[in-house]
């Protein structure tokens, strides 16, 4: 029984083989559907620096937005990020009342469009989903968005690409 199995497994191989399949092909499709990269909020969630803003995002009704189809660039203030903002900010804005005013805020760390971080450099100026637009300078080969320095760039998502910055930036 056993050498009629493997007599079988060997004739499917060579069959494989033969049509320029190899066994490890076997997953092709489903591990090339779980390498894709996720949208933007589930990058930022699964990243686990992230959990202010996650949770700012759903206070401001934006998960499903930035789900979305986009493409979108994301300046995304990390946790610590939100820790230098005075005690209380955070609490304050999350609550219902505040929506609007948090929505305004979240909205200008969003550029429409996929900004690479090789393009970012070559801005002075990017217009956000908010509606004005934040300051880009470059110096020392450091980029800063508004006063907040960019730590990390170039985080794909299905939807666009997040560039990390290590403060909140607010509208004027």
């Amino acid at each position: 029984m056993k050498s009629a199995l493997r007599g079988v497994i060997g004739v499917a191989l060579v069959a494989f083989a033969a049509q320029g399949v190899h066994a490890s092909d076997g997953c092709a499709a489903s591990c090339a559907a779980e390498a894709q990269p996720k949208d933007i909020v589930s990058t930022a969630v699964a990243a686990g620096s992230f959990n202010t803003l996650a949770a700012a995002l759903k206070a401001g009704g934006l998960v499903d937005a930035l789900k979305g189809e986009g493409p979108f660039t994301v300046f995304a203030p990390t946790d610590a990020a939100f820790e230098k903002l005075p005690p209380g900010t955070v609490e304050e804005l999350l609550k219902p009342e505040n929506k609007q005013k948090l929505v305004k805020i979240l909205t200008y760390h969003v550029v429409p469009g996929k900004v690479l971080a090789a393009d970012v450099v070559k801005l002075s100026k990017a217009k956000t989903l908010e509606g004005s637009e934040v300051r880009i300078t470059v110096k020392d080969g450091k980029v800063k968005v508004d006063n907040a320095n960019v730590v990390k760039t170039d985080i794909h998502a299905s939807n666009g690409v997040i560039h990390v910055i290590d403060k909140v930036i607010l509208p004027q």
